[in-house]
């Protein structure tokens, strides 16, 4: 996947049958569909593959345990089917975690056990596993750094997780290797119209800063938090239609969850749930629901929302974390569906993906979650079907396998996400026996990825390969400070860049990582 040969198709193609503006989950989705169903497709992302919330998730796939207990049955359904799916075509990214949810009072086990025995039957057979009961003393030895005061017990259940701007990348070289084009830092800023109608749009390569005018059938708007512009760009009277909620994770070291699995804890002060999650040697923590006023494509985290995190994980954890415990601290937007009037809280709006026809063609898509972006990309396209002449083609992506697919993944090897591609790696090294080095021993960073992230990931900057081509960003901010030059160093020959453009990454890349440290 090289963006100089994405460039060479946008030019060389006269007009697309279907055009999607967003690089996210829903994005990447709808593109896979639409090139499964052989409608020649463009991607056209302004920033890099999953840059905004599709990166910040809690890395979890999920058919939605509080979904459950909301009685939104049809969305657990959906979920849980899709989580199976993702299981089967993406194994190198998604694995089967057992959970733990501690019970301190006598009611708790049989309450969470026989509820989440519905949630697998509701599974059937893509089930991950069977909710059963724990005794206090099998709770300990699981997590055994649990608060033992009053602790009767747990219940364990099973549900996946996965790296989510792994999979985001993944899923773009899947886009391109089965006949579509996607691209990162292009960005949309206008609509084409004839007669009323959109027939492409108008959009800006960033880093050339050349105009294009891409002709499309059918143009989607799958821009996450910030379809609202786009819809504004089409009617300037548009009202919103996405209201973002912020949702903000801590990152801590291994000490605190030394185990392979993960904590629920079922009800925080606010009415929602919590995770402490074992990821690539560190712990996510989170997450919040706070709304927000505006999409911004670098949330910030208030105090508030930190001390919340940190206060409900120390009531569950024999040593409490404190602020300086913290090594990333990362906010997504989600973009959930306006509410007709503003008295909902974000915790009740629906999670479930909602898809909008305007009156010019463009095809919006709202809502929606990681687990389950293959059916929103099938339902995107069946829409964009019935604008486009010809013989209706149906999806078949349940069965499609996301580029990178491997059985049997090791996922003790720190290099396990790339999956088939491991083999590239292995080339490189042997071609170049230094690349094999360590750029961060404690992160399990070498050399040789940012050569691959820049030769067959589209990774343009330090961030690219530090955020999301690799997770430095987000495990260690400090530590990924550290490395930032070394990555300038590896970059700036395979981009063909100068020691300015070295200079300034650097200087780029560490004003960005400090938002990630917990000051």
């Amino acid at each position: 996947m090289q963006r100089d040969e994405s460039l060479k198709n946008i030019k060389e193609n006269p007009v697309w049958d279907v055009l999607i503006i967003g690089g996210g989950a829903s994005g990447l989705g709808a593109g896979i569909d639409a090139v499964a169903r052989g409608y020649k497709t463009l991607l056209l992302e302004q920033y890099d593959f999953t840059k905004g919330t599709s990166s910040r998730s809690t890395k979890l796939v999920h058919g939605g345990v509080r979904y459950l207990a909301q009685g939104n049955i049809s969305l657990v359904l959906e979920a849980l089917k899709e989580r199976g799916l993702l299981l089967k075509n993406a194994p190198h990214l998604v694995s089967n975690t057992s959970f733990l949810i501690p019970a301190y009072n006598w009611w708790s086990i049989p309450f969470y056990t026989i509820g989440l025995s519905v949630y697998d039957l509701l599974a059937g057979r893509k089930s991950f596993g069977r909710s059963l009961p724990r005794s206090r003393e099998t709770t300990l030895k699981n997590i055994p750094t649990l608060v033992k005061k009053n602790l009767r017990g747990s219940t364990l259940y099973h549900d996946g997780q996965f790296d989510d701007s792994r999979l985001g990348v993944n899923m773009a070289q899947t886009i391109n290797e089965n006949g579509g084009t996607a691209i990162n830092y292009f960005k949309v800023v206008g609509l084409e119209k004839a007669n009323g109608k959109i027939t492409g749009v108008r959009a800006i390569d960033q880093e050339a800063q050349t105009t294009h005018i891409i002709k499309a059938k059918v143009v989607i708007n799958a821009t996450g938090v910030f379809v609202n512009n786009i819809l504004q760009k089409d009617d300037p009277g548009a009202a919103d239609v996405v209201k973002p909620s912020q949702g903000v994770h801590l990152v801590l070291d291994k000490k605190f969850l030394p185990t392979d699995y993960a904590l629920m804890i079922p009800k925080t002060s606010d009415g929602r749930v919590l995770f402490a999650v074992p990821w690539h040697d560190k712990v996510i923590v989170g997450t919040t629901d706070v709304p927000k006023a505006a999409a911004d494509i670098e949330p910030m985290a208030t105090g508030q929302e930190v001390d919340f995190i940190l206060e409900t994980a120390g009531r569950y954890l024999e040593e409490k974390p404190q602020r300086s415990d913290v090594k990333s601290i990362f906010a997504g937007l989600r973009p959930l569906a306006a509410p007709k009037n503003d008295g909902g809280k974000t915790k009740e709006i629906s999670r479930s993906h909602k898809i909008i026809k305007s009156r010019s063609g463009l095809i919006t898509v709202i809502g929606g979650k990681w687990t389950t972006y293959r059916q929103m990309g099938e339902d995107i396209i069946d829409i964009a079907a019935k604008s486009l002449n010809g013989q209706k083609k149906e999806s078949n992506t349940e069965g499609l396998r996301i580029h990178g697919f491997k059985k049997n993944v090791d996922f003790s090897d720190p290099l396990y996400f790339y999956g088939s591609d491991i083999q590239y790696i292995n080339e490189l090294i042997k071609s170049k026996p230094g690349l094999n080095e360590w750029l961060s021993e404690s992160l399990k960073i070498k050399k040789v990825q940012v050569v691959f992230a820049c030769r067959n990931e589209m990774a343009r900057n330090i961030e690219d390969v530090l955020a999301r081509r690799t997770r430095a960003l987000f495990l260690d901010a400090a530590e990924s400070i550290k490395i930032a030059p070394a990555v300038a160093e590896i970059m700036a020959p395979e981009l063909n860049k100068d020691g300015a453009w070295k200079k300034a990454q650097v200087e780029i890349y560490t004003k960005l990582a400090n938002r990630y440290l917990l000051k």
